[in-house]
């Protein structure tokens, strides 16, 4: 037995690491930074290659292949309320794009908050856009400043989809998002080739939609969302992934998302119920893929994509997000959730590029590439038998010289006594708190060099 637990008496802890799979080696390569505020970037889908930035106070601004200063695209900022959460938050290119110029914004209005989503068009000059606006919706979000949603994206058949926050405050006191008259707190599906006359709107809405020529609103796909920010399709697969950001415990995933599916808030956050509506808890609303707790610094899910590049920089059908609050960025692999790279920036956003590559949007006014990088970490736990009073154990790192890597977890009974990174091989001290209900089990998780580990802390006979 090791000697530390020799030591102890009474009741033994045991802490049980499990080892993933080594980690997908990664970095960020900044491409352009001093950007004001950026929410979003994408490409046109021309065969151009070019990035086009979202910035939040409403401009838009277009970096050509190799370059690292941009140039202004659009400029709404006089139709643009921005603030907190408001602001120019969304943009989609038609699929068509290349023949037809058309592409489309979401933003929030000045000067009381309604959402608009609306089209634009190229000017003669490919790189800079016409000042005509063309508006589809405006769905009014003035009784709080919070929650818009703000994703525009092209999905199967052509069809426009567009997230909607509930419309704010906290736990939805409007109940907005499982009201199918509001189009608050919605998934919403549009067909921008068609104009109905009949209605007087610029777009259809699509046969399949839930609610088409029934009660509820014709442009909801999905409802029962809190605020999905960010959402893509599979560009393999068109698989829907909804990123919806939580409240104040869980952050949650939904996948795959078909017509009509009722995600639950404001009666389920995540997996768990949130007592707002106790009676409804039982009800059958779809439940996400996968949710996670707001612990080690986490609390804002940011939604990605599932990695399709042509550089192979990660695994094919590697689904990549980040929470904005920790900085960090997640794989999920279809099976649990792993840390890629502890980034140490406010990931507000993801893009892709022609390639499929992705980006890492910061607010603070940077866009980086996800790259290999050249780093392979291994960590390797000691064995180590803990009793109740606590203790410590060490994780040796090794990786080559220069090469990075960090540590955290997502429970605050573990901490680091000698810091959370390193440079090469190292070792790294690991602590664990004195724990009092030794009648159970507890678990939490370790990620080293982006390598989780189970740690279970739990009584021992």
């Amino acid at each position: 037995m090791h000697a530390m637990a020799r030591a102890f008496t009474g009741i033994l802890v045991a802490l049980l690491i499990l080892i993933s799979s080594p980690a997908t080696a990664i970095e960020l390569r900044q491409i352009v930074a001093g950007l004001s505020s950026p929410v979003f970037v994408a490409n046109a889908g021309d065969g151009s290659r070019r990035l086009f930035v979202v910035e939040q106070p409403g401009t838009i601004k277009v970096l050509q292949p190799g370059a690292s200063v941009p140039t202004t695209f659009l400029d709404i900022q006089a139709r643009v309320l921005s603030s907190g959460e408001r602001g120019l938050l969304g943009l989609a290119f038609h699929p068509l794009y290349g023949s037809n110029g058309r592409f489309f914004v979401f933003y929030t209005r000045t000067p009381d908050g309604t959402i608009v989503i609306a089209e634009y068009r190229v000017s003669n000059n490919p790189n800079v856009s016409g000042t005509s606006e063309t508006v589809l919706l405006q769905i009014p979000h003035g009784s709080f400043a919070n929650h818009n949603g703000g994703m525009l994206a092209f999905g199967p058949g052509g069809y426009l989809y567009a997230g909607i926050g509930d419309g704010g405050s906290g736990n939805d006191p409007q109940n907005n998002a499982q009201n199918i008259e509001s189009l608050l707190g919605k998934l919403l599906r549009i067909n921008v080739d068609q104009s109905n006359a009949a209605a007087g709107t610029p777009y259809t809405s699509p046969t399949g939609n839930p609610f088409l020529n029934a009660p509820g609103r014709d442009e909801i796909f999905a409802y029962g969302l809190r605020n999905p920010w960010r959402f893509s399709f599979d560009r393999q697969t068109s698989q829907l992934w909804i990123g919806d950001v939580g409240q104040g415990a869980r952050e949650e995933v939904n996948t795959p998302v078909v017509a009509g599916m009722n995600f639950g808030w404001r009666v389920y956050e995540g997996f768990v119920c949130t007592n707002v509506d106790t009676a409804l808890c039982g009800n059958s609303y779809t439940r996400p893929l996968f949710d996670y707790a707001h612990s080690g610094g986490r609390c804002s899910l940011t939604g990605g994509y599932v990695y399709r590049g042509t550089a192979n920089t990660l695994p094919q059908g590697l689904y990549v997000y980040g929470d904005f609050c920790s900085g960090e960025l997640f794989a999920w692999d279809s099976n649990s959730q792993s840390v890629l790279l502890a980034t140490g920036r406010d990931v507000s956003s993801f893009g892709e590029d022609e390639e499929g590559e992705l980006y890492v949007v910061s607010n603070s006014g940077r866009i980086s590439r996800i790259v290999g990088s050249g780093c392979s970490v291994l960590a390797f736990p000691s064995t180590t038998r803990l009793d109740a009073s606590a203790g410590t154990f060490t994780v040796q790192v090794q990786t080559s010289s220069g090469c990075a890597w960090s540590a955290s977890s997502d429970s605050p009974w573990i901490s680091f006594p000698s810091g959370t990174s390193g440079s090469g091989n190292g070792t790294l001290t690991v602590a664990v708190s004195k724990y009092y209900r030794h009648l159970w089990a507890r678990t939490g998780s370790l990620t080293v060099g982006g390598q989780t580990f189970e740690i279970v802390q739990g009584r021992q006979r």
